[in-house]
């Protein structure tokens, strides 16, 4: 029976980026909106969730991710503004957005899909749109409030970052949260 581990890639973020994130959930909390909030140490840059996958094909997922990243510099982002997945009238994801080199960011998304779509996974089929999840929403939340807070935090941004890290995160869903293991890191060069 083979071994199936739950899988996706992303990129980390600098511990900066991350308690700056952590920031706006401690203030997002006050203001009592109700929702998973995800463990600040967890918060990540997803290029593609892969799901349920045979454990062996991690090192072929790897090759994947290293072809894509061959052609690729690194990447300048930055953390801005808040908002929810589909929409503030039902939302079931609060983001931080992204901004800086996104036709970069999107590139290598692109890259990596066409790259994992020759050993078998479906392409997304959904533009590709970079954020930070915050927090599933479970409940419906007090929408007044998340309009206040999409308002207020509209135009916060972080200090810029570089994502030059793809990782293979392998995630155990457990009751205290996700715990995400590293199984491939690739870095991101300067092509030269």
């Amino acid at each position: 029976m083979p071994d199936i581990i739950r899988t996706f890639i992303g990129f980390e973020l600098p511990e900066k980026i991350r308690s700056f994130i952590g920031s706006i959930q401690e203030n997002l909390k006050s203001n009592q909106l109700d929702a998973q909030w995800v463990q600040t140490k967890n918060i990540h840059l997803t290029l593609k969730f892969l799901g349920n996958i045979n454990k062996d094909d991690s090192q072929k997922v790897g090759e994947a991710i290293f072809k894509s990243a061959a052609d690729h510099a690194p990447i300048s982002l930055t953390a801005k503004g808040i908002g929810a997945f589909p929409g503030i009238n039902r939302p079931s994801v609060l983001w931080v957005g992204i901004k800086g080199q996104i036709d970069m960011l999107i590139q290598l998304q692109r890259s990596l899909d066409d790259q994992l779509e020759k050993i078998g996974f479906s392409r997304e089929n959904r533009p590709f749109k970079g954020h930070l999840t915050l927090a599933r929403v479970k409940k419906q939340l007090d929408q007044a409030k998340l309009i206040d807070a999409i308002k207020k935090y509209k135009e916060l941004e972080s200090e810029p970052f570089i994502a030059d890290n793809i990782v293979l995160f392998k995630s155990d869903l457990k009751s205290t949260g996700a715990i995400y293991t590293k199984l491939v890191s690739v870095s991101l060069k300067n092509p030269g």
